[in-house]
Formats: C-alpha cells, structure tokens, sequence
C-alpha cells in the first residue's frame, strides 16, 4: 500500500462519475455515494472534537470509532463487503453504560452546547443522525450491513452521553431546554 495514493488527480471522475473499491463506477449523486459523503463528513466532525481538551477514556473511543467510520466507508465503497463486526457494537453499548453511569439522570431536554468541545461532539451526533438516514435509505434500495446500521445507532446515543461527560469534565453544566421560553 505504499504508493496507493501516488497521484491525487485521476480526472475519471469529471464525467460525474466515482470509482467504487469493486471497480465499478456509479454518479456521484447516488444513494451510495452520498452516504459514503455522510459518514466521512462524520469523520471529520469527530477529527474537530478530538482537537480540543476532552476525557482521555472519550479520545480512545473516538479514535477507535474514526477507524470503524473508516470501515464502514469501505463496507460502502465495496458493495458486499464486510468489516465491522458485533463487538464493535458491543463496545459501543459498553462505553455507553460506563460513561452514562457517571452522570445525573436527564429530567429535561438538553441543547447542543456547554463546551466548545461538546458542541462539536452535539454537531457530530447531528452528522451521525443525518448518516444513519442516508444508510437506511441505500437500505431500502440496496443490501447494506446491518451491523453498519445498528452501529449508526449505536454511535450517535453514545456521542450524546460523550457530550454530557465532555461538559461535565470540564465543570460546565449541560443547557437545558425552557419549554417555557418564548
């Protein structure tokens, strides 16, 4: 893999077209490509929260989970093809429960904000949510994992726990919603 990406420019793709890792070429309008765009924008989202002062034990999750992102985009890119596993999701349950353990039990809504971190972390939940959409829109019309869909799901309820211990750290408390705010 040393001299995989050699040349950035191919020009193939001006005729609005994209490789896929099978070797077929689809639009870049497709389902599939605009979820691969979804879940690597989510990739990106999460790089932003990992520059900024977070918990050691919520880096090492995010890390891990910018490789099953990785993944999952080359479940995508190769139709039929399998990376991402059930302990995957398995881990994500347990950091979920662990961390969720550590903070006071919600009574009202919370907006995205608190730290600057954490709005990141709100942002990549977002993104997360919007991704998981696209999936199970390719879902309906192609096959797809049904690990990559339960770990979608997965990722954005332990993304909202990660926002709460993010604020919590760092002494600030969540925003919490005013259903009575005109």
């Amino acid at each position: 893999m040393g001299n995989r990406l050699s040349k950035i420019y191919t020009r193939t793709g001006d005729d609005g077209t994209t490789g896929l890792g099978d070797g077929s070429r689809i639009g870049k309008d497709s389902q599939r490509v605009k979820t691969m765009g979804d879940v690597d924008e989510l990739n990106s989202v999460i790089g932003m929260v990992l520059t900024e002062n977070i918990p050691a034990t919520v880096r090492t999750s995010l890390t891990q989970i910018q490789h099953d992102l990785f993944n999952i985009g080359g479940e995508l890119s190769i139709p039929g093809y399998v990376l991402l596993r059930q302990a995957r999701i398995d881990d994500l349950e347990e950091a979920i429960d662990r961390l969720n353990a550590e903070l006071l039990p919600l009574k009202e809504f919370i907006l995205p904000g608190g730290t600057k971190a954490a709005a990141y972390c709100h942002l990549a939940r977002t993104v997360c949510r919007r991704a998981e959409r696209e999936l199970m829109q390719l879902h309906h019309a192609e096959d797809v994992t049904e690990i990559s869909r339960k770990y979608l799901n997965r990722l954005s309820d332990l993304l909202f726990v990660m926002c709460r211990i993010i604020n919590k750290e760092a002494g600030v408390s969540d925003i919490l919603w005013d259903h009575s705010a005109k």
